[in-house]
Order: structure tokens, then sequence, then C-alpha cells
């Protein structure tokens, strides 16, 4: 017979799909089904075991959006099921699924009579093992909508429970007794492995035509009406091809069984805490069935839910991390987003996870384990070091649009210099099933196959899809080591680093930020989402300050519990879908709910401590929690109230002028800032025909992803906002005020100047009811800037103006914190927010553009997926512009924007917590230490860029003082130089020194 390949594999496609998928089971058996649907949200086992239940049937529609159905199944394995040799008896479920993701769409979970779980239902893993002779299951079946359906981004009603609808979406399909016929699964997945492994070989070797005969051998040996009786015969014929081994230089990949499973996204965070459940349910029922399996979680937030909500499953899993079979990874409250949480947050990321690792299992995660983030910030490798870990992975990066990194495992270097071992997973996906090209695309694409051979491969549904499946593990199995294949191996993140820093002891170096080219809108999508986390943020600060100090001062009791707990509600609402805006509706309503609880809850511990401390009495106090004397006030004290007289607003022919010592600003008469005088360094900012303050309004109709992100097209063509509709001075004289409507909306700018430092305050509000647009506020300025200073967690990051090459050119909306500087040589300008994230930076256009550039900060947008009312409705935004700024402004203006001085009413001032006497060094955190032991604990940075020394003087008794890392244990260190040998007074001190950037925790002793 003549070959052909192509119609060999149409054979081998066509008999393994009908007749092995149909022979799976030798018999099935009915069982008896009754049902309760849950009125409301969701209820824990032992109400739901004792509602009344009534008979269903299969075939019947359930489940209304976001609804909760218990189905009671009952009945008895057949006789002479439980004595067929080669078989098993499963429960076999399909509760109406369909082909979109196996995550995003109905689960189930099963549970004994007694409470005890036996593990989930998924679209596939949608059996479990029946060992017993009668069956008495409940079934806790979530009926999640396919919010995305098949990803086209329609705009969808179903993620917000108000809109979602009340009619059942699936229908039971299948819940039966089925006797599996071991030999036929195995022979399914010899087939599945070796069907792929074809797929990915060179039609022209030997080893292609030699699997190719075997698998048609294989089906000639399988009787299409005897399956069950042949499936020996055709496994005989595909065992040689099977044995024969890899070559010794193939790839190796290290399969970790993972389940990526989001904390919230398109699903509310109630059904992450399920979506948990079920899926750890699902592992340790492969762990008890298979001594190799290792599977790999990340979020103690994860574990932290089972822990409170399904303390039996908790128990179980105590046991298999102790093993080592149920690994924790990670060492993060959440995998966050990094781009956005500030210093201090994306630290307490690492302390809380890594604090709850070592509390619940006396584990201590060494790898970072962040695989979808969307970017990474420069200052993660510091903050990674410090936490004492060593290593970092993360996939994300693979979905760049325009460049593909060169390496796929490296050492990362942060913005201080630090170096961190890193793996970018060549296969390219954290949700693998090890298929045969995912295999071969981890051999084809890994970058460093020259010097090292060694990749890992995160295998298992994620998302409530139900994690690694007994199919997965046996692709394992086959290639082990088999010829045209790399050499799988079943193991953990650990062992893959061990390895693979052994194999591969110089390393490339990639330094910086590791900016993702897509997903660039998360930095401005759910405005109110973002204003929330800044706000949180600095509350936390000021609450930590003032508390610490109301203890060490008088002796008041340490909210630390209540803390903690804040902490971990702001860690959450971090996670890389809820704080980046590109979750539905559902998510962000909850997350702004918490925010205002938040804020409320820690406004009563900053006014109860800042009571204590200033007594009673109505003398008109000034408390300033920022790192920087604001507002007359010294940082981190109470002062006696400073009144400065307001620069006040004047009418100039049709111009509007405020007259500073050091700025001279002023306004045309449709509310544009015209000029901007620096009196001291002598320049004017703003050029006669670029306005600066304006509004510009851009189109936002991305490719797709539509909250994630912005398209290069769209930035490219705005419109200004055009002339007020009014523009009058406020009440008090001190600022001027300009009206616009626009479509559907109504903007107000209010423009005042900061008496202290003549910056120009612009305050937006926003009742914003645009859809698929896109507000930016623009500053065209009469400055070169050759690079940007953007504020990141502990320093800022240069970043070329210029588009020069791709790698530049796609970075045209970048993250910037609180602030962030141009500068064209020693003159600088700072441009400061008190919400915004997402900034871009370019020089003019036209043969005169390059004199100057433009820098805009994105306040809002209106993106229809995954949330079609995203942004509607009410903002506030206040950006500052401060000339002749350099780095030590720009900082302190970030602080006076997002950490004002607050007016308190009291008997006495306070004075600082610490007095730090060096420019540049910025404290980040003052706290009590974790502990209990009442020492006080301190978090500094170098924030200019430049080693630097610094003499900190606590203002409380102390005596001594020690170098920690990120969880407050001693390091070895050269941070602090000199301790005043009469260490017992609140006036001594003691020297540090820092370098580059560097964040350092001190430890101060009581």
């Amino acid at each position: 017979m003549h070959r052909n390949d192509r119609l060999s594999l149409q054979r081998i496609d066509r008999l393994s799909r009908d007749r092995l998928g149909a022979a799976l089971y030798r018999d099935r058996a009915p069982l008896t089904i009754t049902a309760w649907e849950v009125p409301g949200e969701p209820v824990p086992f032992a109400e739901a075991v004792a509602a009344t239940y009534a008979p269903f049937e299969v075939g019947t529609r359930w489940g209304r959006p976001w609804g909760t159905v218990w189905f009671h199944v009952t009945g008895v394995v057949p006789a002479g099921w439980a004595d067929a040799a080669g078989t098993a008896v499963e429960l076999c479920v399909d509760l109406g699924f369909d082909s979109s993701a196996p995550g995003f769409q109905a689960e189930a979970l099963v549970f004994r009579p007694d409470g005890s779980i036996v593990k989930a239902i998924e679209p596939r893993n949608a059996t479990v093992p029946i060992e017993t002779e009668t069956v008495d299951l409940y079934i806790e079946a979530a009926s999640n909508p396919s919010v995305a359906g098949t990803f086209t981004f329609a705009p969808t009603p179903l993620g917000d429970l108000a809109t979602a609808g009340a009619d059942p979406i699936y229908r039971l399909e299948t819940l039966e007794l089925g006797l599996l016929d071991r030999e036929v699964w195995e022979l399914t997945q010899d087939i599945w492995t070796l069907r792929g492994l074809v797929d990915q070989l060179d039609p022209d070797r030997t080893r292609h035509a030699r699997v190719l005969a075997a698998l048609g051998r294989a089906v000639d040996a399988l009787d299409p009406d005897d399956p069950a009786g042949t499936a020996t015969a055709a496994r005989a014929e595909l065992a040689g091809v099977l044995a024969s081994p890899a070559a010794a230089s193939s790839h190796r990949i290290t399969a970790v069984g993972h389940a990526h499973i989001d904390s919230a996204w398109l699903w509310p965070v109630r059904e992450t805490v399920r979506k948990v459940a079920r899926t750890f349910s699902n592992v340790l029922d492969l762990i008890e069935r298979d001594d190799d399996f290792v599977f790999a979680a990340s979020s103690a937030q994860q574990y932290a839910w089972i822990k409170q909500h399904y303390p039996e499953l908790f128990a179980r899993i105590v046991t298999a991390v102790h093993s080592g079979r149920f690994v924790p990874v990670g060492g993060m409250w959440v995998e966050s987003d990094t781009n956005m949480p500030g210093s201090e947050a994306l630290v307490r990321q690492f302390v809380e996870g890594k604090r709850f690792f070592l509390e619940e299992f006396g584990v201590e995660p060494l790898e970072v384990w962040l695989p979808d983030s969307f970017g990474y910030s420069a200052a993660l490798p510091q903050i990674i070091a410090e936490a004492g870990s060593r290593w970092f992975l993360t996939q994300k990066i693979s979905w760049n649009e325009t460049n593909r990194m060169p390496h796929h495992t490296f050492l990362w270097e942060g913005i201080d210099g630090t170096r961190v071992f890193t793996h970018f997973p060549p296969v390219d996906t954290y949700n693998s099933e090890l298929s045969g090209a995912e295999l071969a695309r981890a051999e084809r694409q890994f970058g460093e196959k020259a010097d090292a051979s060694s990749s890992l491969a995160p295998f298992g549904w994620g998302d409530g899809g139900g994690g690694p499946t007994r199919e997965m593990i046996a692709a394992a199995r086959r290639t082990a080591d088999l010829e045209g294949s790399p050499k799988v191996r079943l193991g953990s993140p650990a062992q893959f680093f061990r390895d693979a820093e052994a194999e591969y002891s110089a390393p490339p170096v990639w330094s910086g930020e590791l900016y993702l080219e897509y997903h660039r809108g998360a930095y401005s999508a759910q405005a109110r989402t973002k204003r929330g986390n800044r706000r949180s943020e600095h509350l936390l600060r000021a609450a930590e300050l003032w508390a610490t100090l109301a203890t060490v001062r008088t002796g008041a009791p340490y909210p630390a519990e209540r803390l903690r707990r804040l902490w971990q509600t702001v860690l959450l609402q971090q996670f890389h879908d809820i704080l980046p805006g590109t979750s539905i509706a559902w998510v962000h309503q909850q997350a702004e709910a918490e925010y205002a609880r938040v804020a409320a809850e820690l406004g009563d511990i900053i006014d109860t401590a800042l009571q204590v401390l200033t007594g009673f009495g109505d003398v008109e106090l000034t408390a300033n929690a920022a790192p920087v004397p604001l507002a007359g006030s010294a940082a981190l004290g109470v002062a006696a109230a400073a009144t400065a007289a307001p620069i006040r607003v004047r009418a100039d022919g049709d111009t509007w002028v405020f007259n500073h010592p050091r700025v001279t600003w002023t306004l045309d008469a449709g509310g544009r800032v015209v000029g901007g005088y620096d009196r001291i360094a002598d320049r004017e900012l703003v050029a006669p025909d670029r306005p600066a303050g304006v509004l510009q309004l851009f189109r936002d109709t991305p490719r797709e992803w539509d909250a994630w992100n912005i398209d290069a097209e769209d930035t490219a063509v705005s419109t200004e906002l055009g002339d007020a509709e009014e523009v009058s001075p406020t009440d008090d004289g001190a600022g001027l005020v300009v009206r616009r409507s626009f479509g559907a909306s109504r903007i107000e700018q209010e423009f005042r100047v900061d008496a202290a430092t003549g910056a120009l305050d612009i305050i937006v509000r926003a009742d914003w009811h645009e859809r698929q647009k896109m507000l930016k506020l623009a500053f065209p300025l009469r400055l070169r800037a050759e690079q940007t200073e953007s504020e990141i967690q502990f320093g800022h990051l240069t970043r070329s103006v210029h588009a020069n090459t791709s790698w530049d050119a796609a970075k045209f909306e970048t993250v910037a914190h609180r602030w962030l500087r141009l500068a064209e040589g020693a003159y600088g300008v700072s441009i400061a927010n008190d919400a915004s994230y997402g900034h871009d930076v370019h020089h003019g256009a036209g043969t005169s553009g390059g004199r100057h550039t433009v820098a805009r900060v994105t306040l809002v947008r209106a993106p229809l997926f995954p949330d079609p009312g995203a942004d509607q409705g009410t903002h506030e935004f206040r950006v500052s512009v401060l000339p002749g700024a350099d780095v030590s402004e720009a900082v302190a203006q970030g602080f006076r924007l997002n950490l004002p001085v607050t007016t308190v009413r009291g008997a006495t001032p306070v004075a600082p917590a610490l007095e730090v006497d060096g420019p540049g060094i910025v404290v980040e955190a003052v706290k009590l230490a974790d502990d209990g032991s009442g020492d006080v604990i301190v978090r500094l940075y170098e924030a200019r860029g430049n080693r630097r020394c610094a003499t900190i003087r606590p203002g409380f008794d102390w005596t001594a003082a020690e170098q920690t890392d990120l969880l407050e244990r001693p390091v070895p260190g050269d941070v602090i130089k000199a301790v005043t040998p009469t260490a017992a007074a609140a006036t001594a001190g003691f020297t540090v020194q820092l370098e580059r950037f560097q964040l350092t925790t001190v430890r101060i002793r009581r």
C-alpha cells in the first residue's frame, strides 16, 4: 500500500474519537436524584443538608446566573461491577458543559453525608470515584455564567448580579454511575500522546514514519465492535515506539502540577473561595492516587479562605504540605499586580504571604510565582531578595505584542542592582496539558538551549477548571523518556530552580522593568478602584505611624490585629485583575465597598491615636504623617497649625493670573494654562501656541481585551476639549473654576497654586458618561526631556522619551506612582497626582516638536468589557505641576497630594516619631514589630539615586538598632554604620548608609 500520512491520520483520529470514547465505560446505571435551589447566596453544607429536596430528572434545566443548586444522589452499585477485572466504578456528571473554557462555566463540589469533601466536578474533570456499594452524595453545583463566552469581548450584563437575569442557564445532561474500562482508558492515553508527538516530528524522519505506522497497526488491531476486548492488543502495537528513549541532548522539562486561580475576575471573590476548594479537593484526590504527583499553589489568601470555610479540607492540605506533595509557592498574599501597589504595600504582599505559610505550615517559599500579572516593576528584585526569596517565575511577558524577550532563564536586575534568578517557561502557558505541541514548543522556543537544557511547565486547568487531571499525569509518564519529545519529570518548582541554577551558572542579565507590551489600559481602567487603593495605602501608613507613636509615648494598646486584617483586605484588592480594573462589575462594586469600610476603620484608629498623643484641648494642630515637611509641619509629627496666606487669582484683561514668588501662572479666557513663568530660573514653560493643563479626549476601541488594552492607533488622534462654558473665581478667591460639557459628560477643573511651593494644582471633577472614550490631562512644556523619571516602589525608573527602537515605541503608555519628572539638563518639572497611574510622555509633533515635551496623565476610560458600565459616574483627580523641581521636591509633591496634613484639636503638639538628618533618605513605614516585642520597625529607602548617609534620631527611648529583612528577621549587613554610645536618650541617633535606591528595614529595640 502506498503511504499517505494525511489519510492515515484521519483514520486514526476518527476511530479514536468515535470508538474509544464510546467504549471508555463498559456499562452505566441510573441514580435517584433530588435537588434544592439555594434562594440567595451560597450556604454551608450543614444548612444545605437540612433543606427540603424535590425529585429532579436528567434533562431538566437548572441554575439561574450565579446561583447554586444542591443535588442529592443515591443508589446502589449494580451487582457484579465491583468484581469486574480491570474496571473502576465512577460517578459521571455533565452539568450542561459547553465548549467554552473549562473554568468559566458550571462547576460543582461533591460531599459525603458527613460533610467531608470527596472532589469536584468540572468540564474536563467530571468523574468521582465510587469505592462503596452504595451511593449517597451531595453535589453543590454552581451555575456560574460564562461571562466571556468565546472571548469576543462583547458587552454582557452577566457580570453584575443585578442585571444577570433569573432564568436557568444550564441543563443537567448526565448524572449516573459508569463502569470505567481501565485498559481502554490507558489505550486512549497512549494514542493521545503519540498522536500529539507525530504532529511535531519531521515527516521525512524515521521516527515520524515508525510512530505513524505503529498508530496505524494499533487501530487495525482495535475491533470497532469490541474495543474493550481488543484494547490490549492495540496497546501492544504501541509498546515499542513508547519505549524508545529520548536523545541524550533532549530538552528536560519539570512538570509542576498547578491551577492558576484568579482571586477574582469574571466571577466575584465569593466564587473564588469555592473555586479554590474544588480545585484543591481534586488535587488531594490525585495525591492519594499517585505517588509522584506534586502540586504547587500560590496566594496565602486562598489557603486562608480554605482554613476559614473548609477546615476539614485545610487539615488534609496541611498533611500534604508536610509530605512535600502540596507545595505553597510565591510567598505573597495574592498574585498581585506589581506596577501599581505602593512601596509598603508590595512589601506587605510578601510579609503577609510568608508569615501565613510559616505560621500554618512551617514552610517558607523561596520562589516568587507570578505567571499572570501585567508586567513587573523594576523594584521587585530587591523586594524579593529582602523578603528572603531566591527565584522568580512568570509567563505573561510572552504576551508581548511587539518584541519578544530574548531570554527564558536569566538574572533579572532591579533599579538598585539586586539580581534574582528568573525563569520564563518557554511552554508559553501556565495551563498546560502536557500535549505534544506544548512540549515541542517549550524546546523550540527555549532561548538558552546552547548553554542550558531545563525548563518548567505548569500543568493543570486553571480558574476553576479543576487543576491537573489523571490524563495529564498519564501524559507526563509517557513522555518521561520518549524519543522525539523533551524528557518530562514530575517535580516541584524548587527542584527545577535548584537544578537550573546548578546547570546554568552564568546566565545573561536583563536590567530594569519587565514591561508588558500589552494590557496598558490596566493602568487607568476602573478609576474608583484605583483611588480606593491609593487612599487606603496612605491611610494605613498614617494609622501605623500614629498608633506606634501612641504606644511608645503613652503605653496605649497597639491595634496589631486590626491593622493586619485591614492590610490583608487592601492586599486582596491589589490582585492582578482587581486593582488593574479588569474584572466584572460585581468585583469592583465590592472593592469600592471594602475601601470605604477600610477608610472608616482606619480613620477611627488614626483619630484615637492622635487624641491620645495630643490630649484633650482646643488648640488647632496639624498632623503630618508624611516623611517630608508639609504646610509648616515637621515630618512624622504634630505641630501647631500654621496659617499661610493663599495665592489669589486676579483678572488681567482677558487672562487670569496667579502670582507666586516662585512661579507666575496664567490662564486664558477659555480656561487653559498659557503661561508658567519660573521666576527663579527665568524661563517660561508654556509655549504660546501649546496651552497646558488641557483635557484631551481619545477614542478607546482596542482590538481585544477592552479593559486591559490601549491601542497605539487610538492614542494617535485626540480632540482637545474646547473653550469653557464658564470660568469664574472660587468664593475664597484662591481658585479658578472652569466648566465644560461634551457628549453626555460634564467636566470641572479647579486651578489653585500651593502657597508653600508655587505648584499649580489642578482638581478635575468629572461626571463621566462616555463609552469607549479616554480622557487625558495634557502638559506640553517648553523643555526637551530625553528621559522621564517615574516613581515606582522605593525609587524611580528612568525611561526614554524617544521612540527610536521598537522597545521604546512599545512603551507608549507607562506607569508611575505619585509623580513623574521631566528634566532638561539639571532643570526639572514634576507632575504629581493623587489617584492616577497611567501616563504617556513624548516629544511634540512637527518640525519644531523636538524642542518641547508633552506629558499626559490618563484620568478615566470607559471600556465595555468585562464591565459595560465601567467608570460611569463621578470622579475626582488632583494633578500638580511644579517647575524647577529636583527629585526630592518631586517626592515631596507626591506626599503633599497623597498624604496631606490633617487638622486636629488637642492640648499640645507631638514631637516627630523620628528625625532623618540627611536629604534623599525617605521613611516608608513606622510600625511596631510583628512579634509583639514592642520594638519599632522603620523601613527606609534612598530616593534620589545616589549613595548617601543619614542620621536617624528616634523620638523615643531606645537601646539598639539592627538591620533586618522584610519579615523583621536579623540579617548581616552594613547599612547601620554607627550608633551613638549613649543610646538611652530620645535625642540619641544612629547613622545609616544606603546605596542607590536601596531599601532597608531597621529594628529599633526599646
